[in-house]
Order: structure tokens, then C-alpha cells, then sequence
């Protein structure tokens, strides 16, 4: 039977691609609805682009919903300047014909897991969570009914990559994450210590390009520009493959493995404001509230975002 997902997403283009491996598995992952949350871009931008990869995997049935277009605290910090319009400049995407949905994607998130049974409903974020703060604010009680909550976002022994603390997607609204990993929802976190392990190399993206479907070489495409547009900054790290990495755990979570710990995000410091700090060896005594992955079989994984994308238009 299939697993029943939410997508929280970002789109961005590693989350474009973890969408399109989503939608390719639909005996296994069975996308009940996709909610847009700004972060790498404006909101406007990421919930047109979640209707475009909808569409270019052939999957126009997938209703896509507006979540937050702010952080709760702090002003919106995109990474337009790596993201930019790619899906539509670079690959040539055409505006989308599907319509959004009118319901706001809090009331989404809430209502779907409300209406489950429990344990039946795992949420994928790969942006930063402020639709599901807003979701745990609004509904406390979800946090129990919750099947999984799968992160992609933070860091532990490998730090960050928007500041020398903290990682995108966390930093972006730390606030929200620090409500979320204080819910008592059963999270797993997939951070920059599991995607700094898989990397776009030639081979890969070959193998990719030679997919004969539109889906396949316009993932090497995108993967292509998204090295290029961080190799200056972060060299061979460059080639990290991030958000797809949170939709292959649902896939497949025997390629990975880590720990349970306690994770706490740093909300006030102007240094450190959204590091994760992940108490490894159990020295606070606070209560674990996070599995942390840190291992996983890269060339398994890649071989599964292959193989999977094959399945597409």
C-alpha cells in the first residue's frame, strides 16, 4: 500500500526535482496534496513552479496549495540569487494551466491529518516550516496524528551553508522550526551531514541525461545549473544534492541511518541564529525529539532518483 505524503516545498530547483521523484513512485508514495511555503523564492514563485513540475511530470491531478509567504518573526530571505527562474528560463517551463487551490495550505495541512487515521499521514518538508508551525499552532492536537515528519534542513558535525552556523532552510524562519521540533511530532531530520554526501557527479548526471523521457535530461539540466550556480562558493559541496534526499528516506530508509537526539534551534543569537544544535552524546539530558540521519549509501540513493525518473513523461 501506498504511503500517504504532504509535500511542504519550496521550489528552487532541488526541491523541483524532489517533487518530480515523488510523483514518479505513485505505488509508493501516494502525494495527497502539495503545499507551497516562500523560501527560496517568494511565495508567488514557488507555488507557480509546484504547479509547473506537477505538470511536466505528467501529474496535473495533484491539487497545490498557498501556504505562508513570510517567516513568523523575521523578514523573508530568499536565495533568488541561486534559484532564480530556472524552471521557466532554462528549462522553457510555460505558465501553468492547472489551477492553485483556493484553500490556504495550513488549513490543508491541518484538515488532512485531522481527518486520518492516526499515524497514516507523513508530512515532507523541504523548505522552511513555517506552514507547519502554522499548522501545529493552529492545531496542536495534529502533532500526535502525524505518521512522520521528514526534514530536510539543518546540520550537525558539517554546520552550515547560509551562515557559518546555520543551514538554509532552518535559518530562513528558525522561529518555526524551533516550534516544530518542540511539538512532539515524530520528526526525522535529513541534514547537510546526509545531502553533502550525495553529489550530482558527471556520471550521475549522465545517467540522467540519458533517460529517454523529458523528465530525465531536464533533472540533469537542473542539477547542471545548481552546481554551477554554487561551484564559486562552496566548491565540490557544489554538487550536494539536498531535497531529494528527504523523498528517497521515504522511499527507502535502509539507505540511511543516524541517531535519536535532542535537537534545539538557536533563535536569538545574531551569530548563530538558526544552527541546530544536536546534543550527539546526550549531555544535556533533554529528551531526544529528532531521529538525525548522518550515513548514507549515496550511489543506492542516486541509482533510486534514476530509476524512478525513467517512470515519467
Amino acid at each position: 500500500m501506498a504511503r500517504k505524503v504532504v509535500i511542504d516545498t519550496d521550489p528552487g530547483i532541488d526541491d523541483a526535482v524532489a517533487m518530480l521523484l515523488a510523483l514518479a513512485a505513485p505505488e509508493e508514495l501516494e502525494v495527497l496534496g502539495i503545499v507551497a511555503v516562500a523560501g527560496n523564492l517568494p511565495l508567488a514563485q514557488t507555488e507557480r513552479n509546484a504547479r509547473r513540475v506537477c505538470e511536466l511530470a505528467g501529474r496535473p491531478e495533484i491539487g497545490v496549495y498557498s501556504g505562508c509567504a513570510q517567516p513568523l518573526l523575521r523578514p523573508l530571505a530568499t536565495a533568488a540569487a541561486i534559484h532564480g527562474d530556472a524552471l521557466g528560463e532554462r528549462l522553457n517551463l510555460p505558465e501553468p494551466r492547472m489551477p492553485p487551490q483556493a484553500r490556504h495550505g495550513v488549513d490543508f495541512i491541518v484538515e488532512t491529518v485531522r481527518a486520518a487515521e492516526p499515524g497514516a499521514i507523513a508530512l515532507c518538508a523541504l523548505g522552511p516550516l513555517t506552514n507547519i508551525a502554522m499548522a501545529l499552532i493552529k492545531a496542536p492536537d495534529s502533532a500526535a496524528k502525524i505518521g512522520e515528519l521528514v526534514i530536510m534542513g539543518g546540520a550537525g558535525f558539517e554546520i552550515g551553508n547560509v551562515t557559518p552556523a546555520a543551514e538554509f532552510n532552518i535559518h530562513a524562519d528558525p522561529h518555526a522550526a524551533a516550534i516544530v521540533l518542540a511539538s512532539g511530532a515524530p520528526i526525522t531530520m535529513i541534514p547537510l551531514d546526509i545531502t553533502h554526501q550525495v553529489l550530482s557527479t558527471r556520471p550521475r548526471l549522465a545517467a540522467l541525461s540519458a533517460l529517454p523521457n523529458r523528465c530525465g535530461p531536464a533533472v540533469a539540466t537542473l542539477l547542471a545549473d545548481f552546481e554551477q550556480a554554487r561551484a564559486s562558493r562552496f566548491g565540490e559541496r557544489g554538487k550536494a544534492l539536498h531535497d531529494p534526499c528527504a523523498v528517497a528516506y521515504l522511499l527507502r530508509p535502509d539507505l540511511f541511518s543516524g541517531r535519536e537526539v535532542n535537537v534545539a534551534v538557536e533563535t536569538a543569537s545574531p551569530l548563530t541564529v538558526g544552527m541546530t544544535v544536536v546534543d550527539w552524546w546526550g549531555v544535556t539530558g533533554r529528551e531526544a525529539n529528532a531521529r538525525f540521519m548522518t550515513t548514507v549509501d549515496a550511489d543506492e540513493l542516486y541509482g533510486l532518483l534514476t530509476a524512478r525518473l525513467a517512470r515519467l513523461p
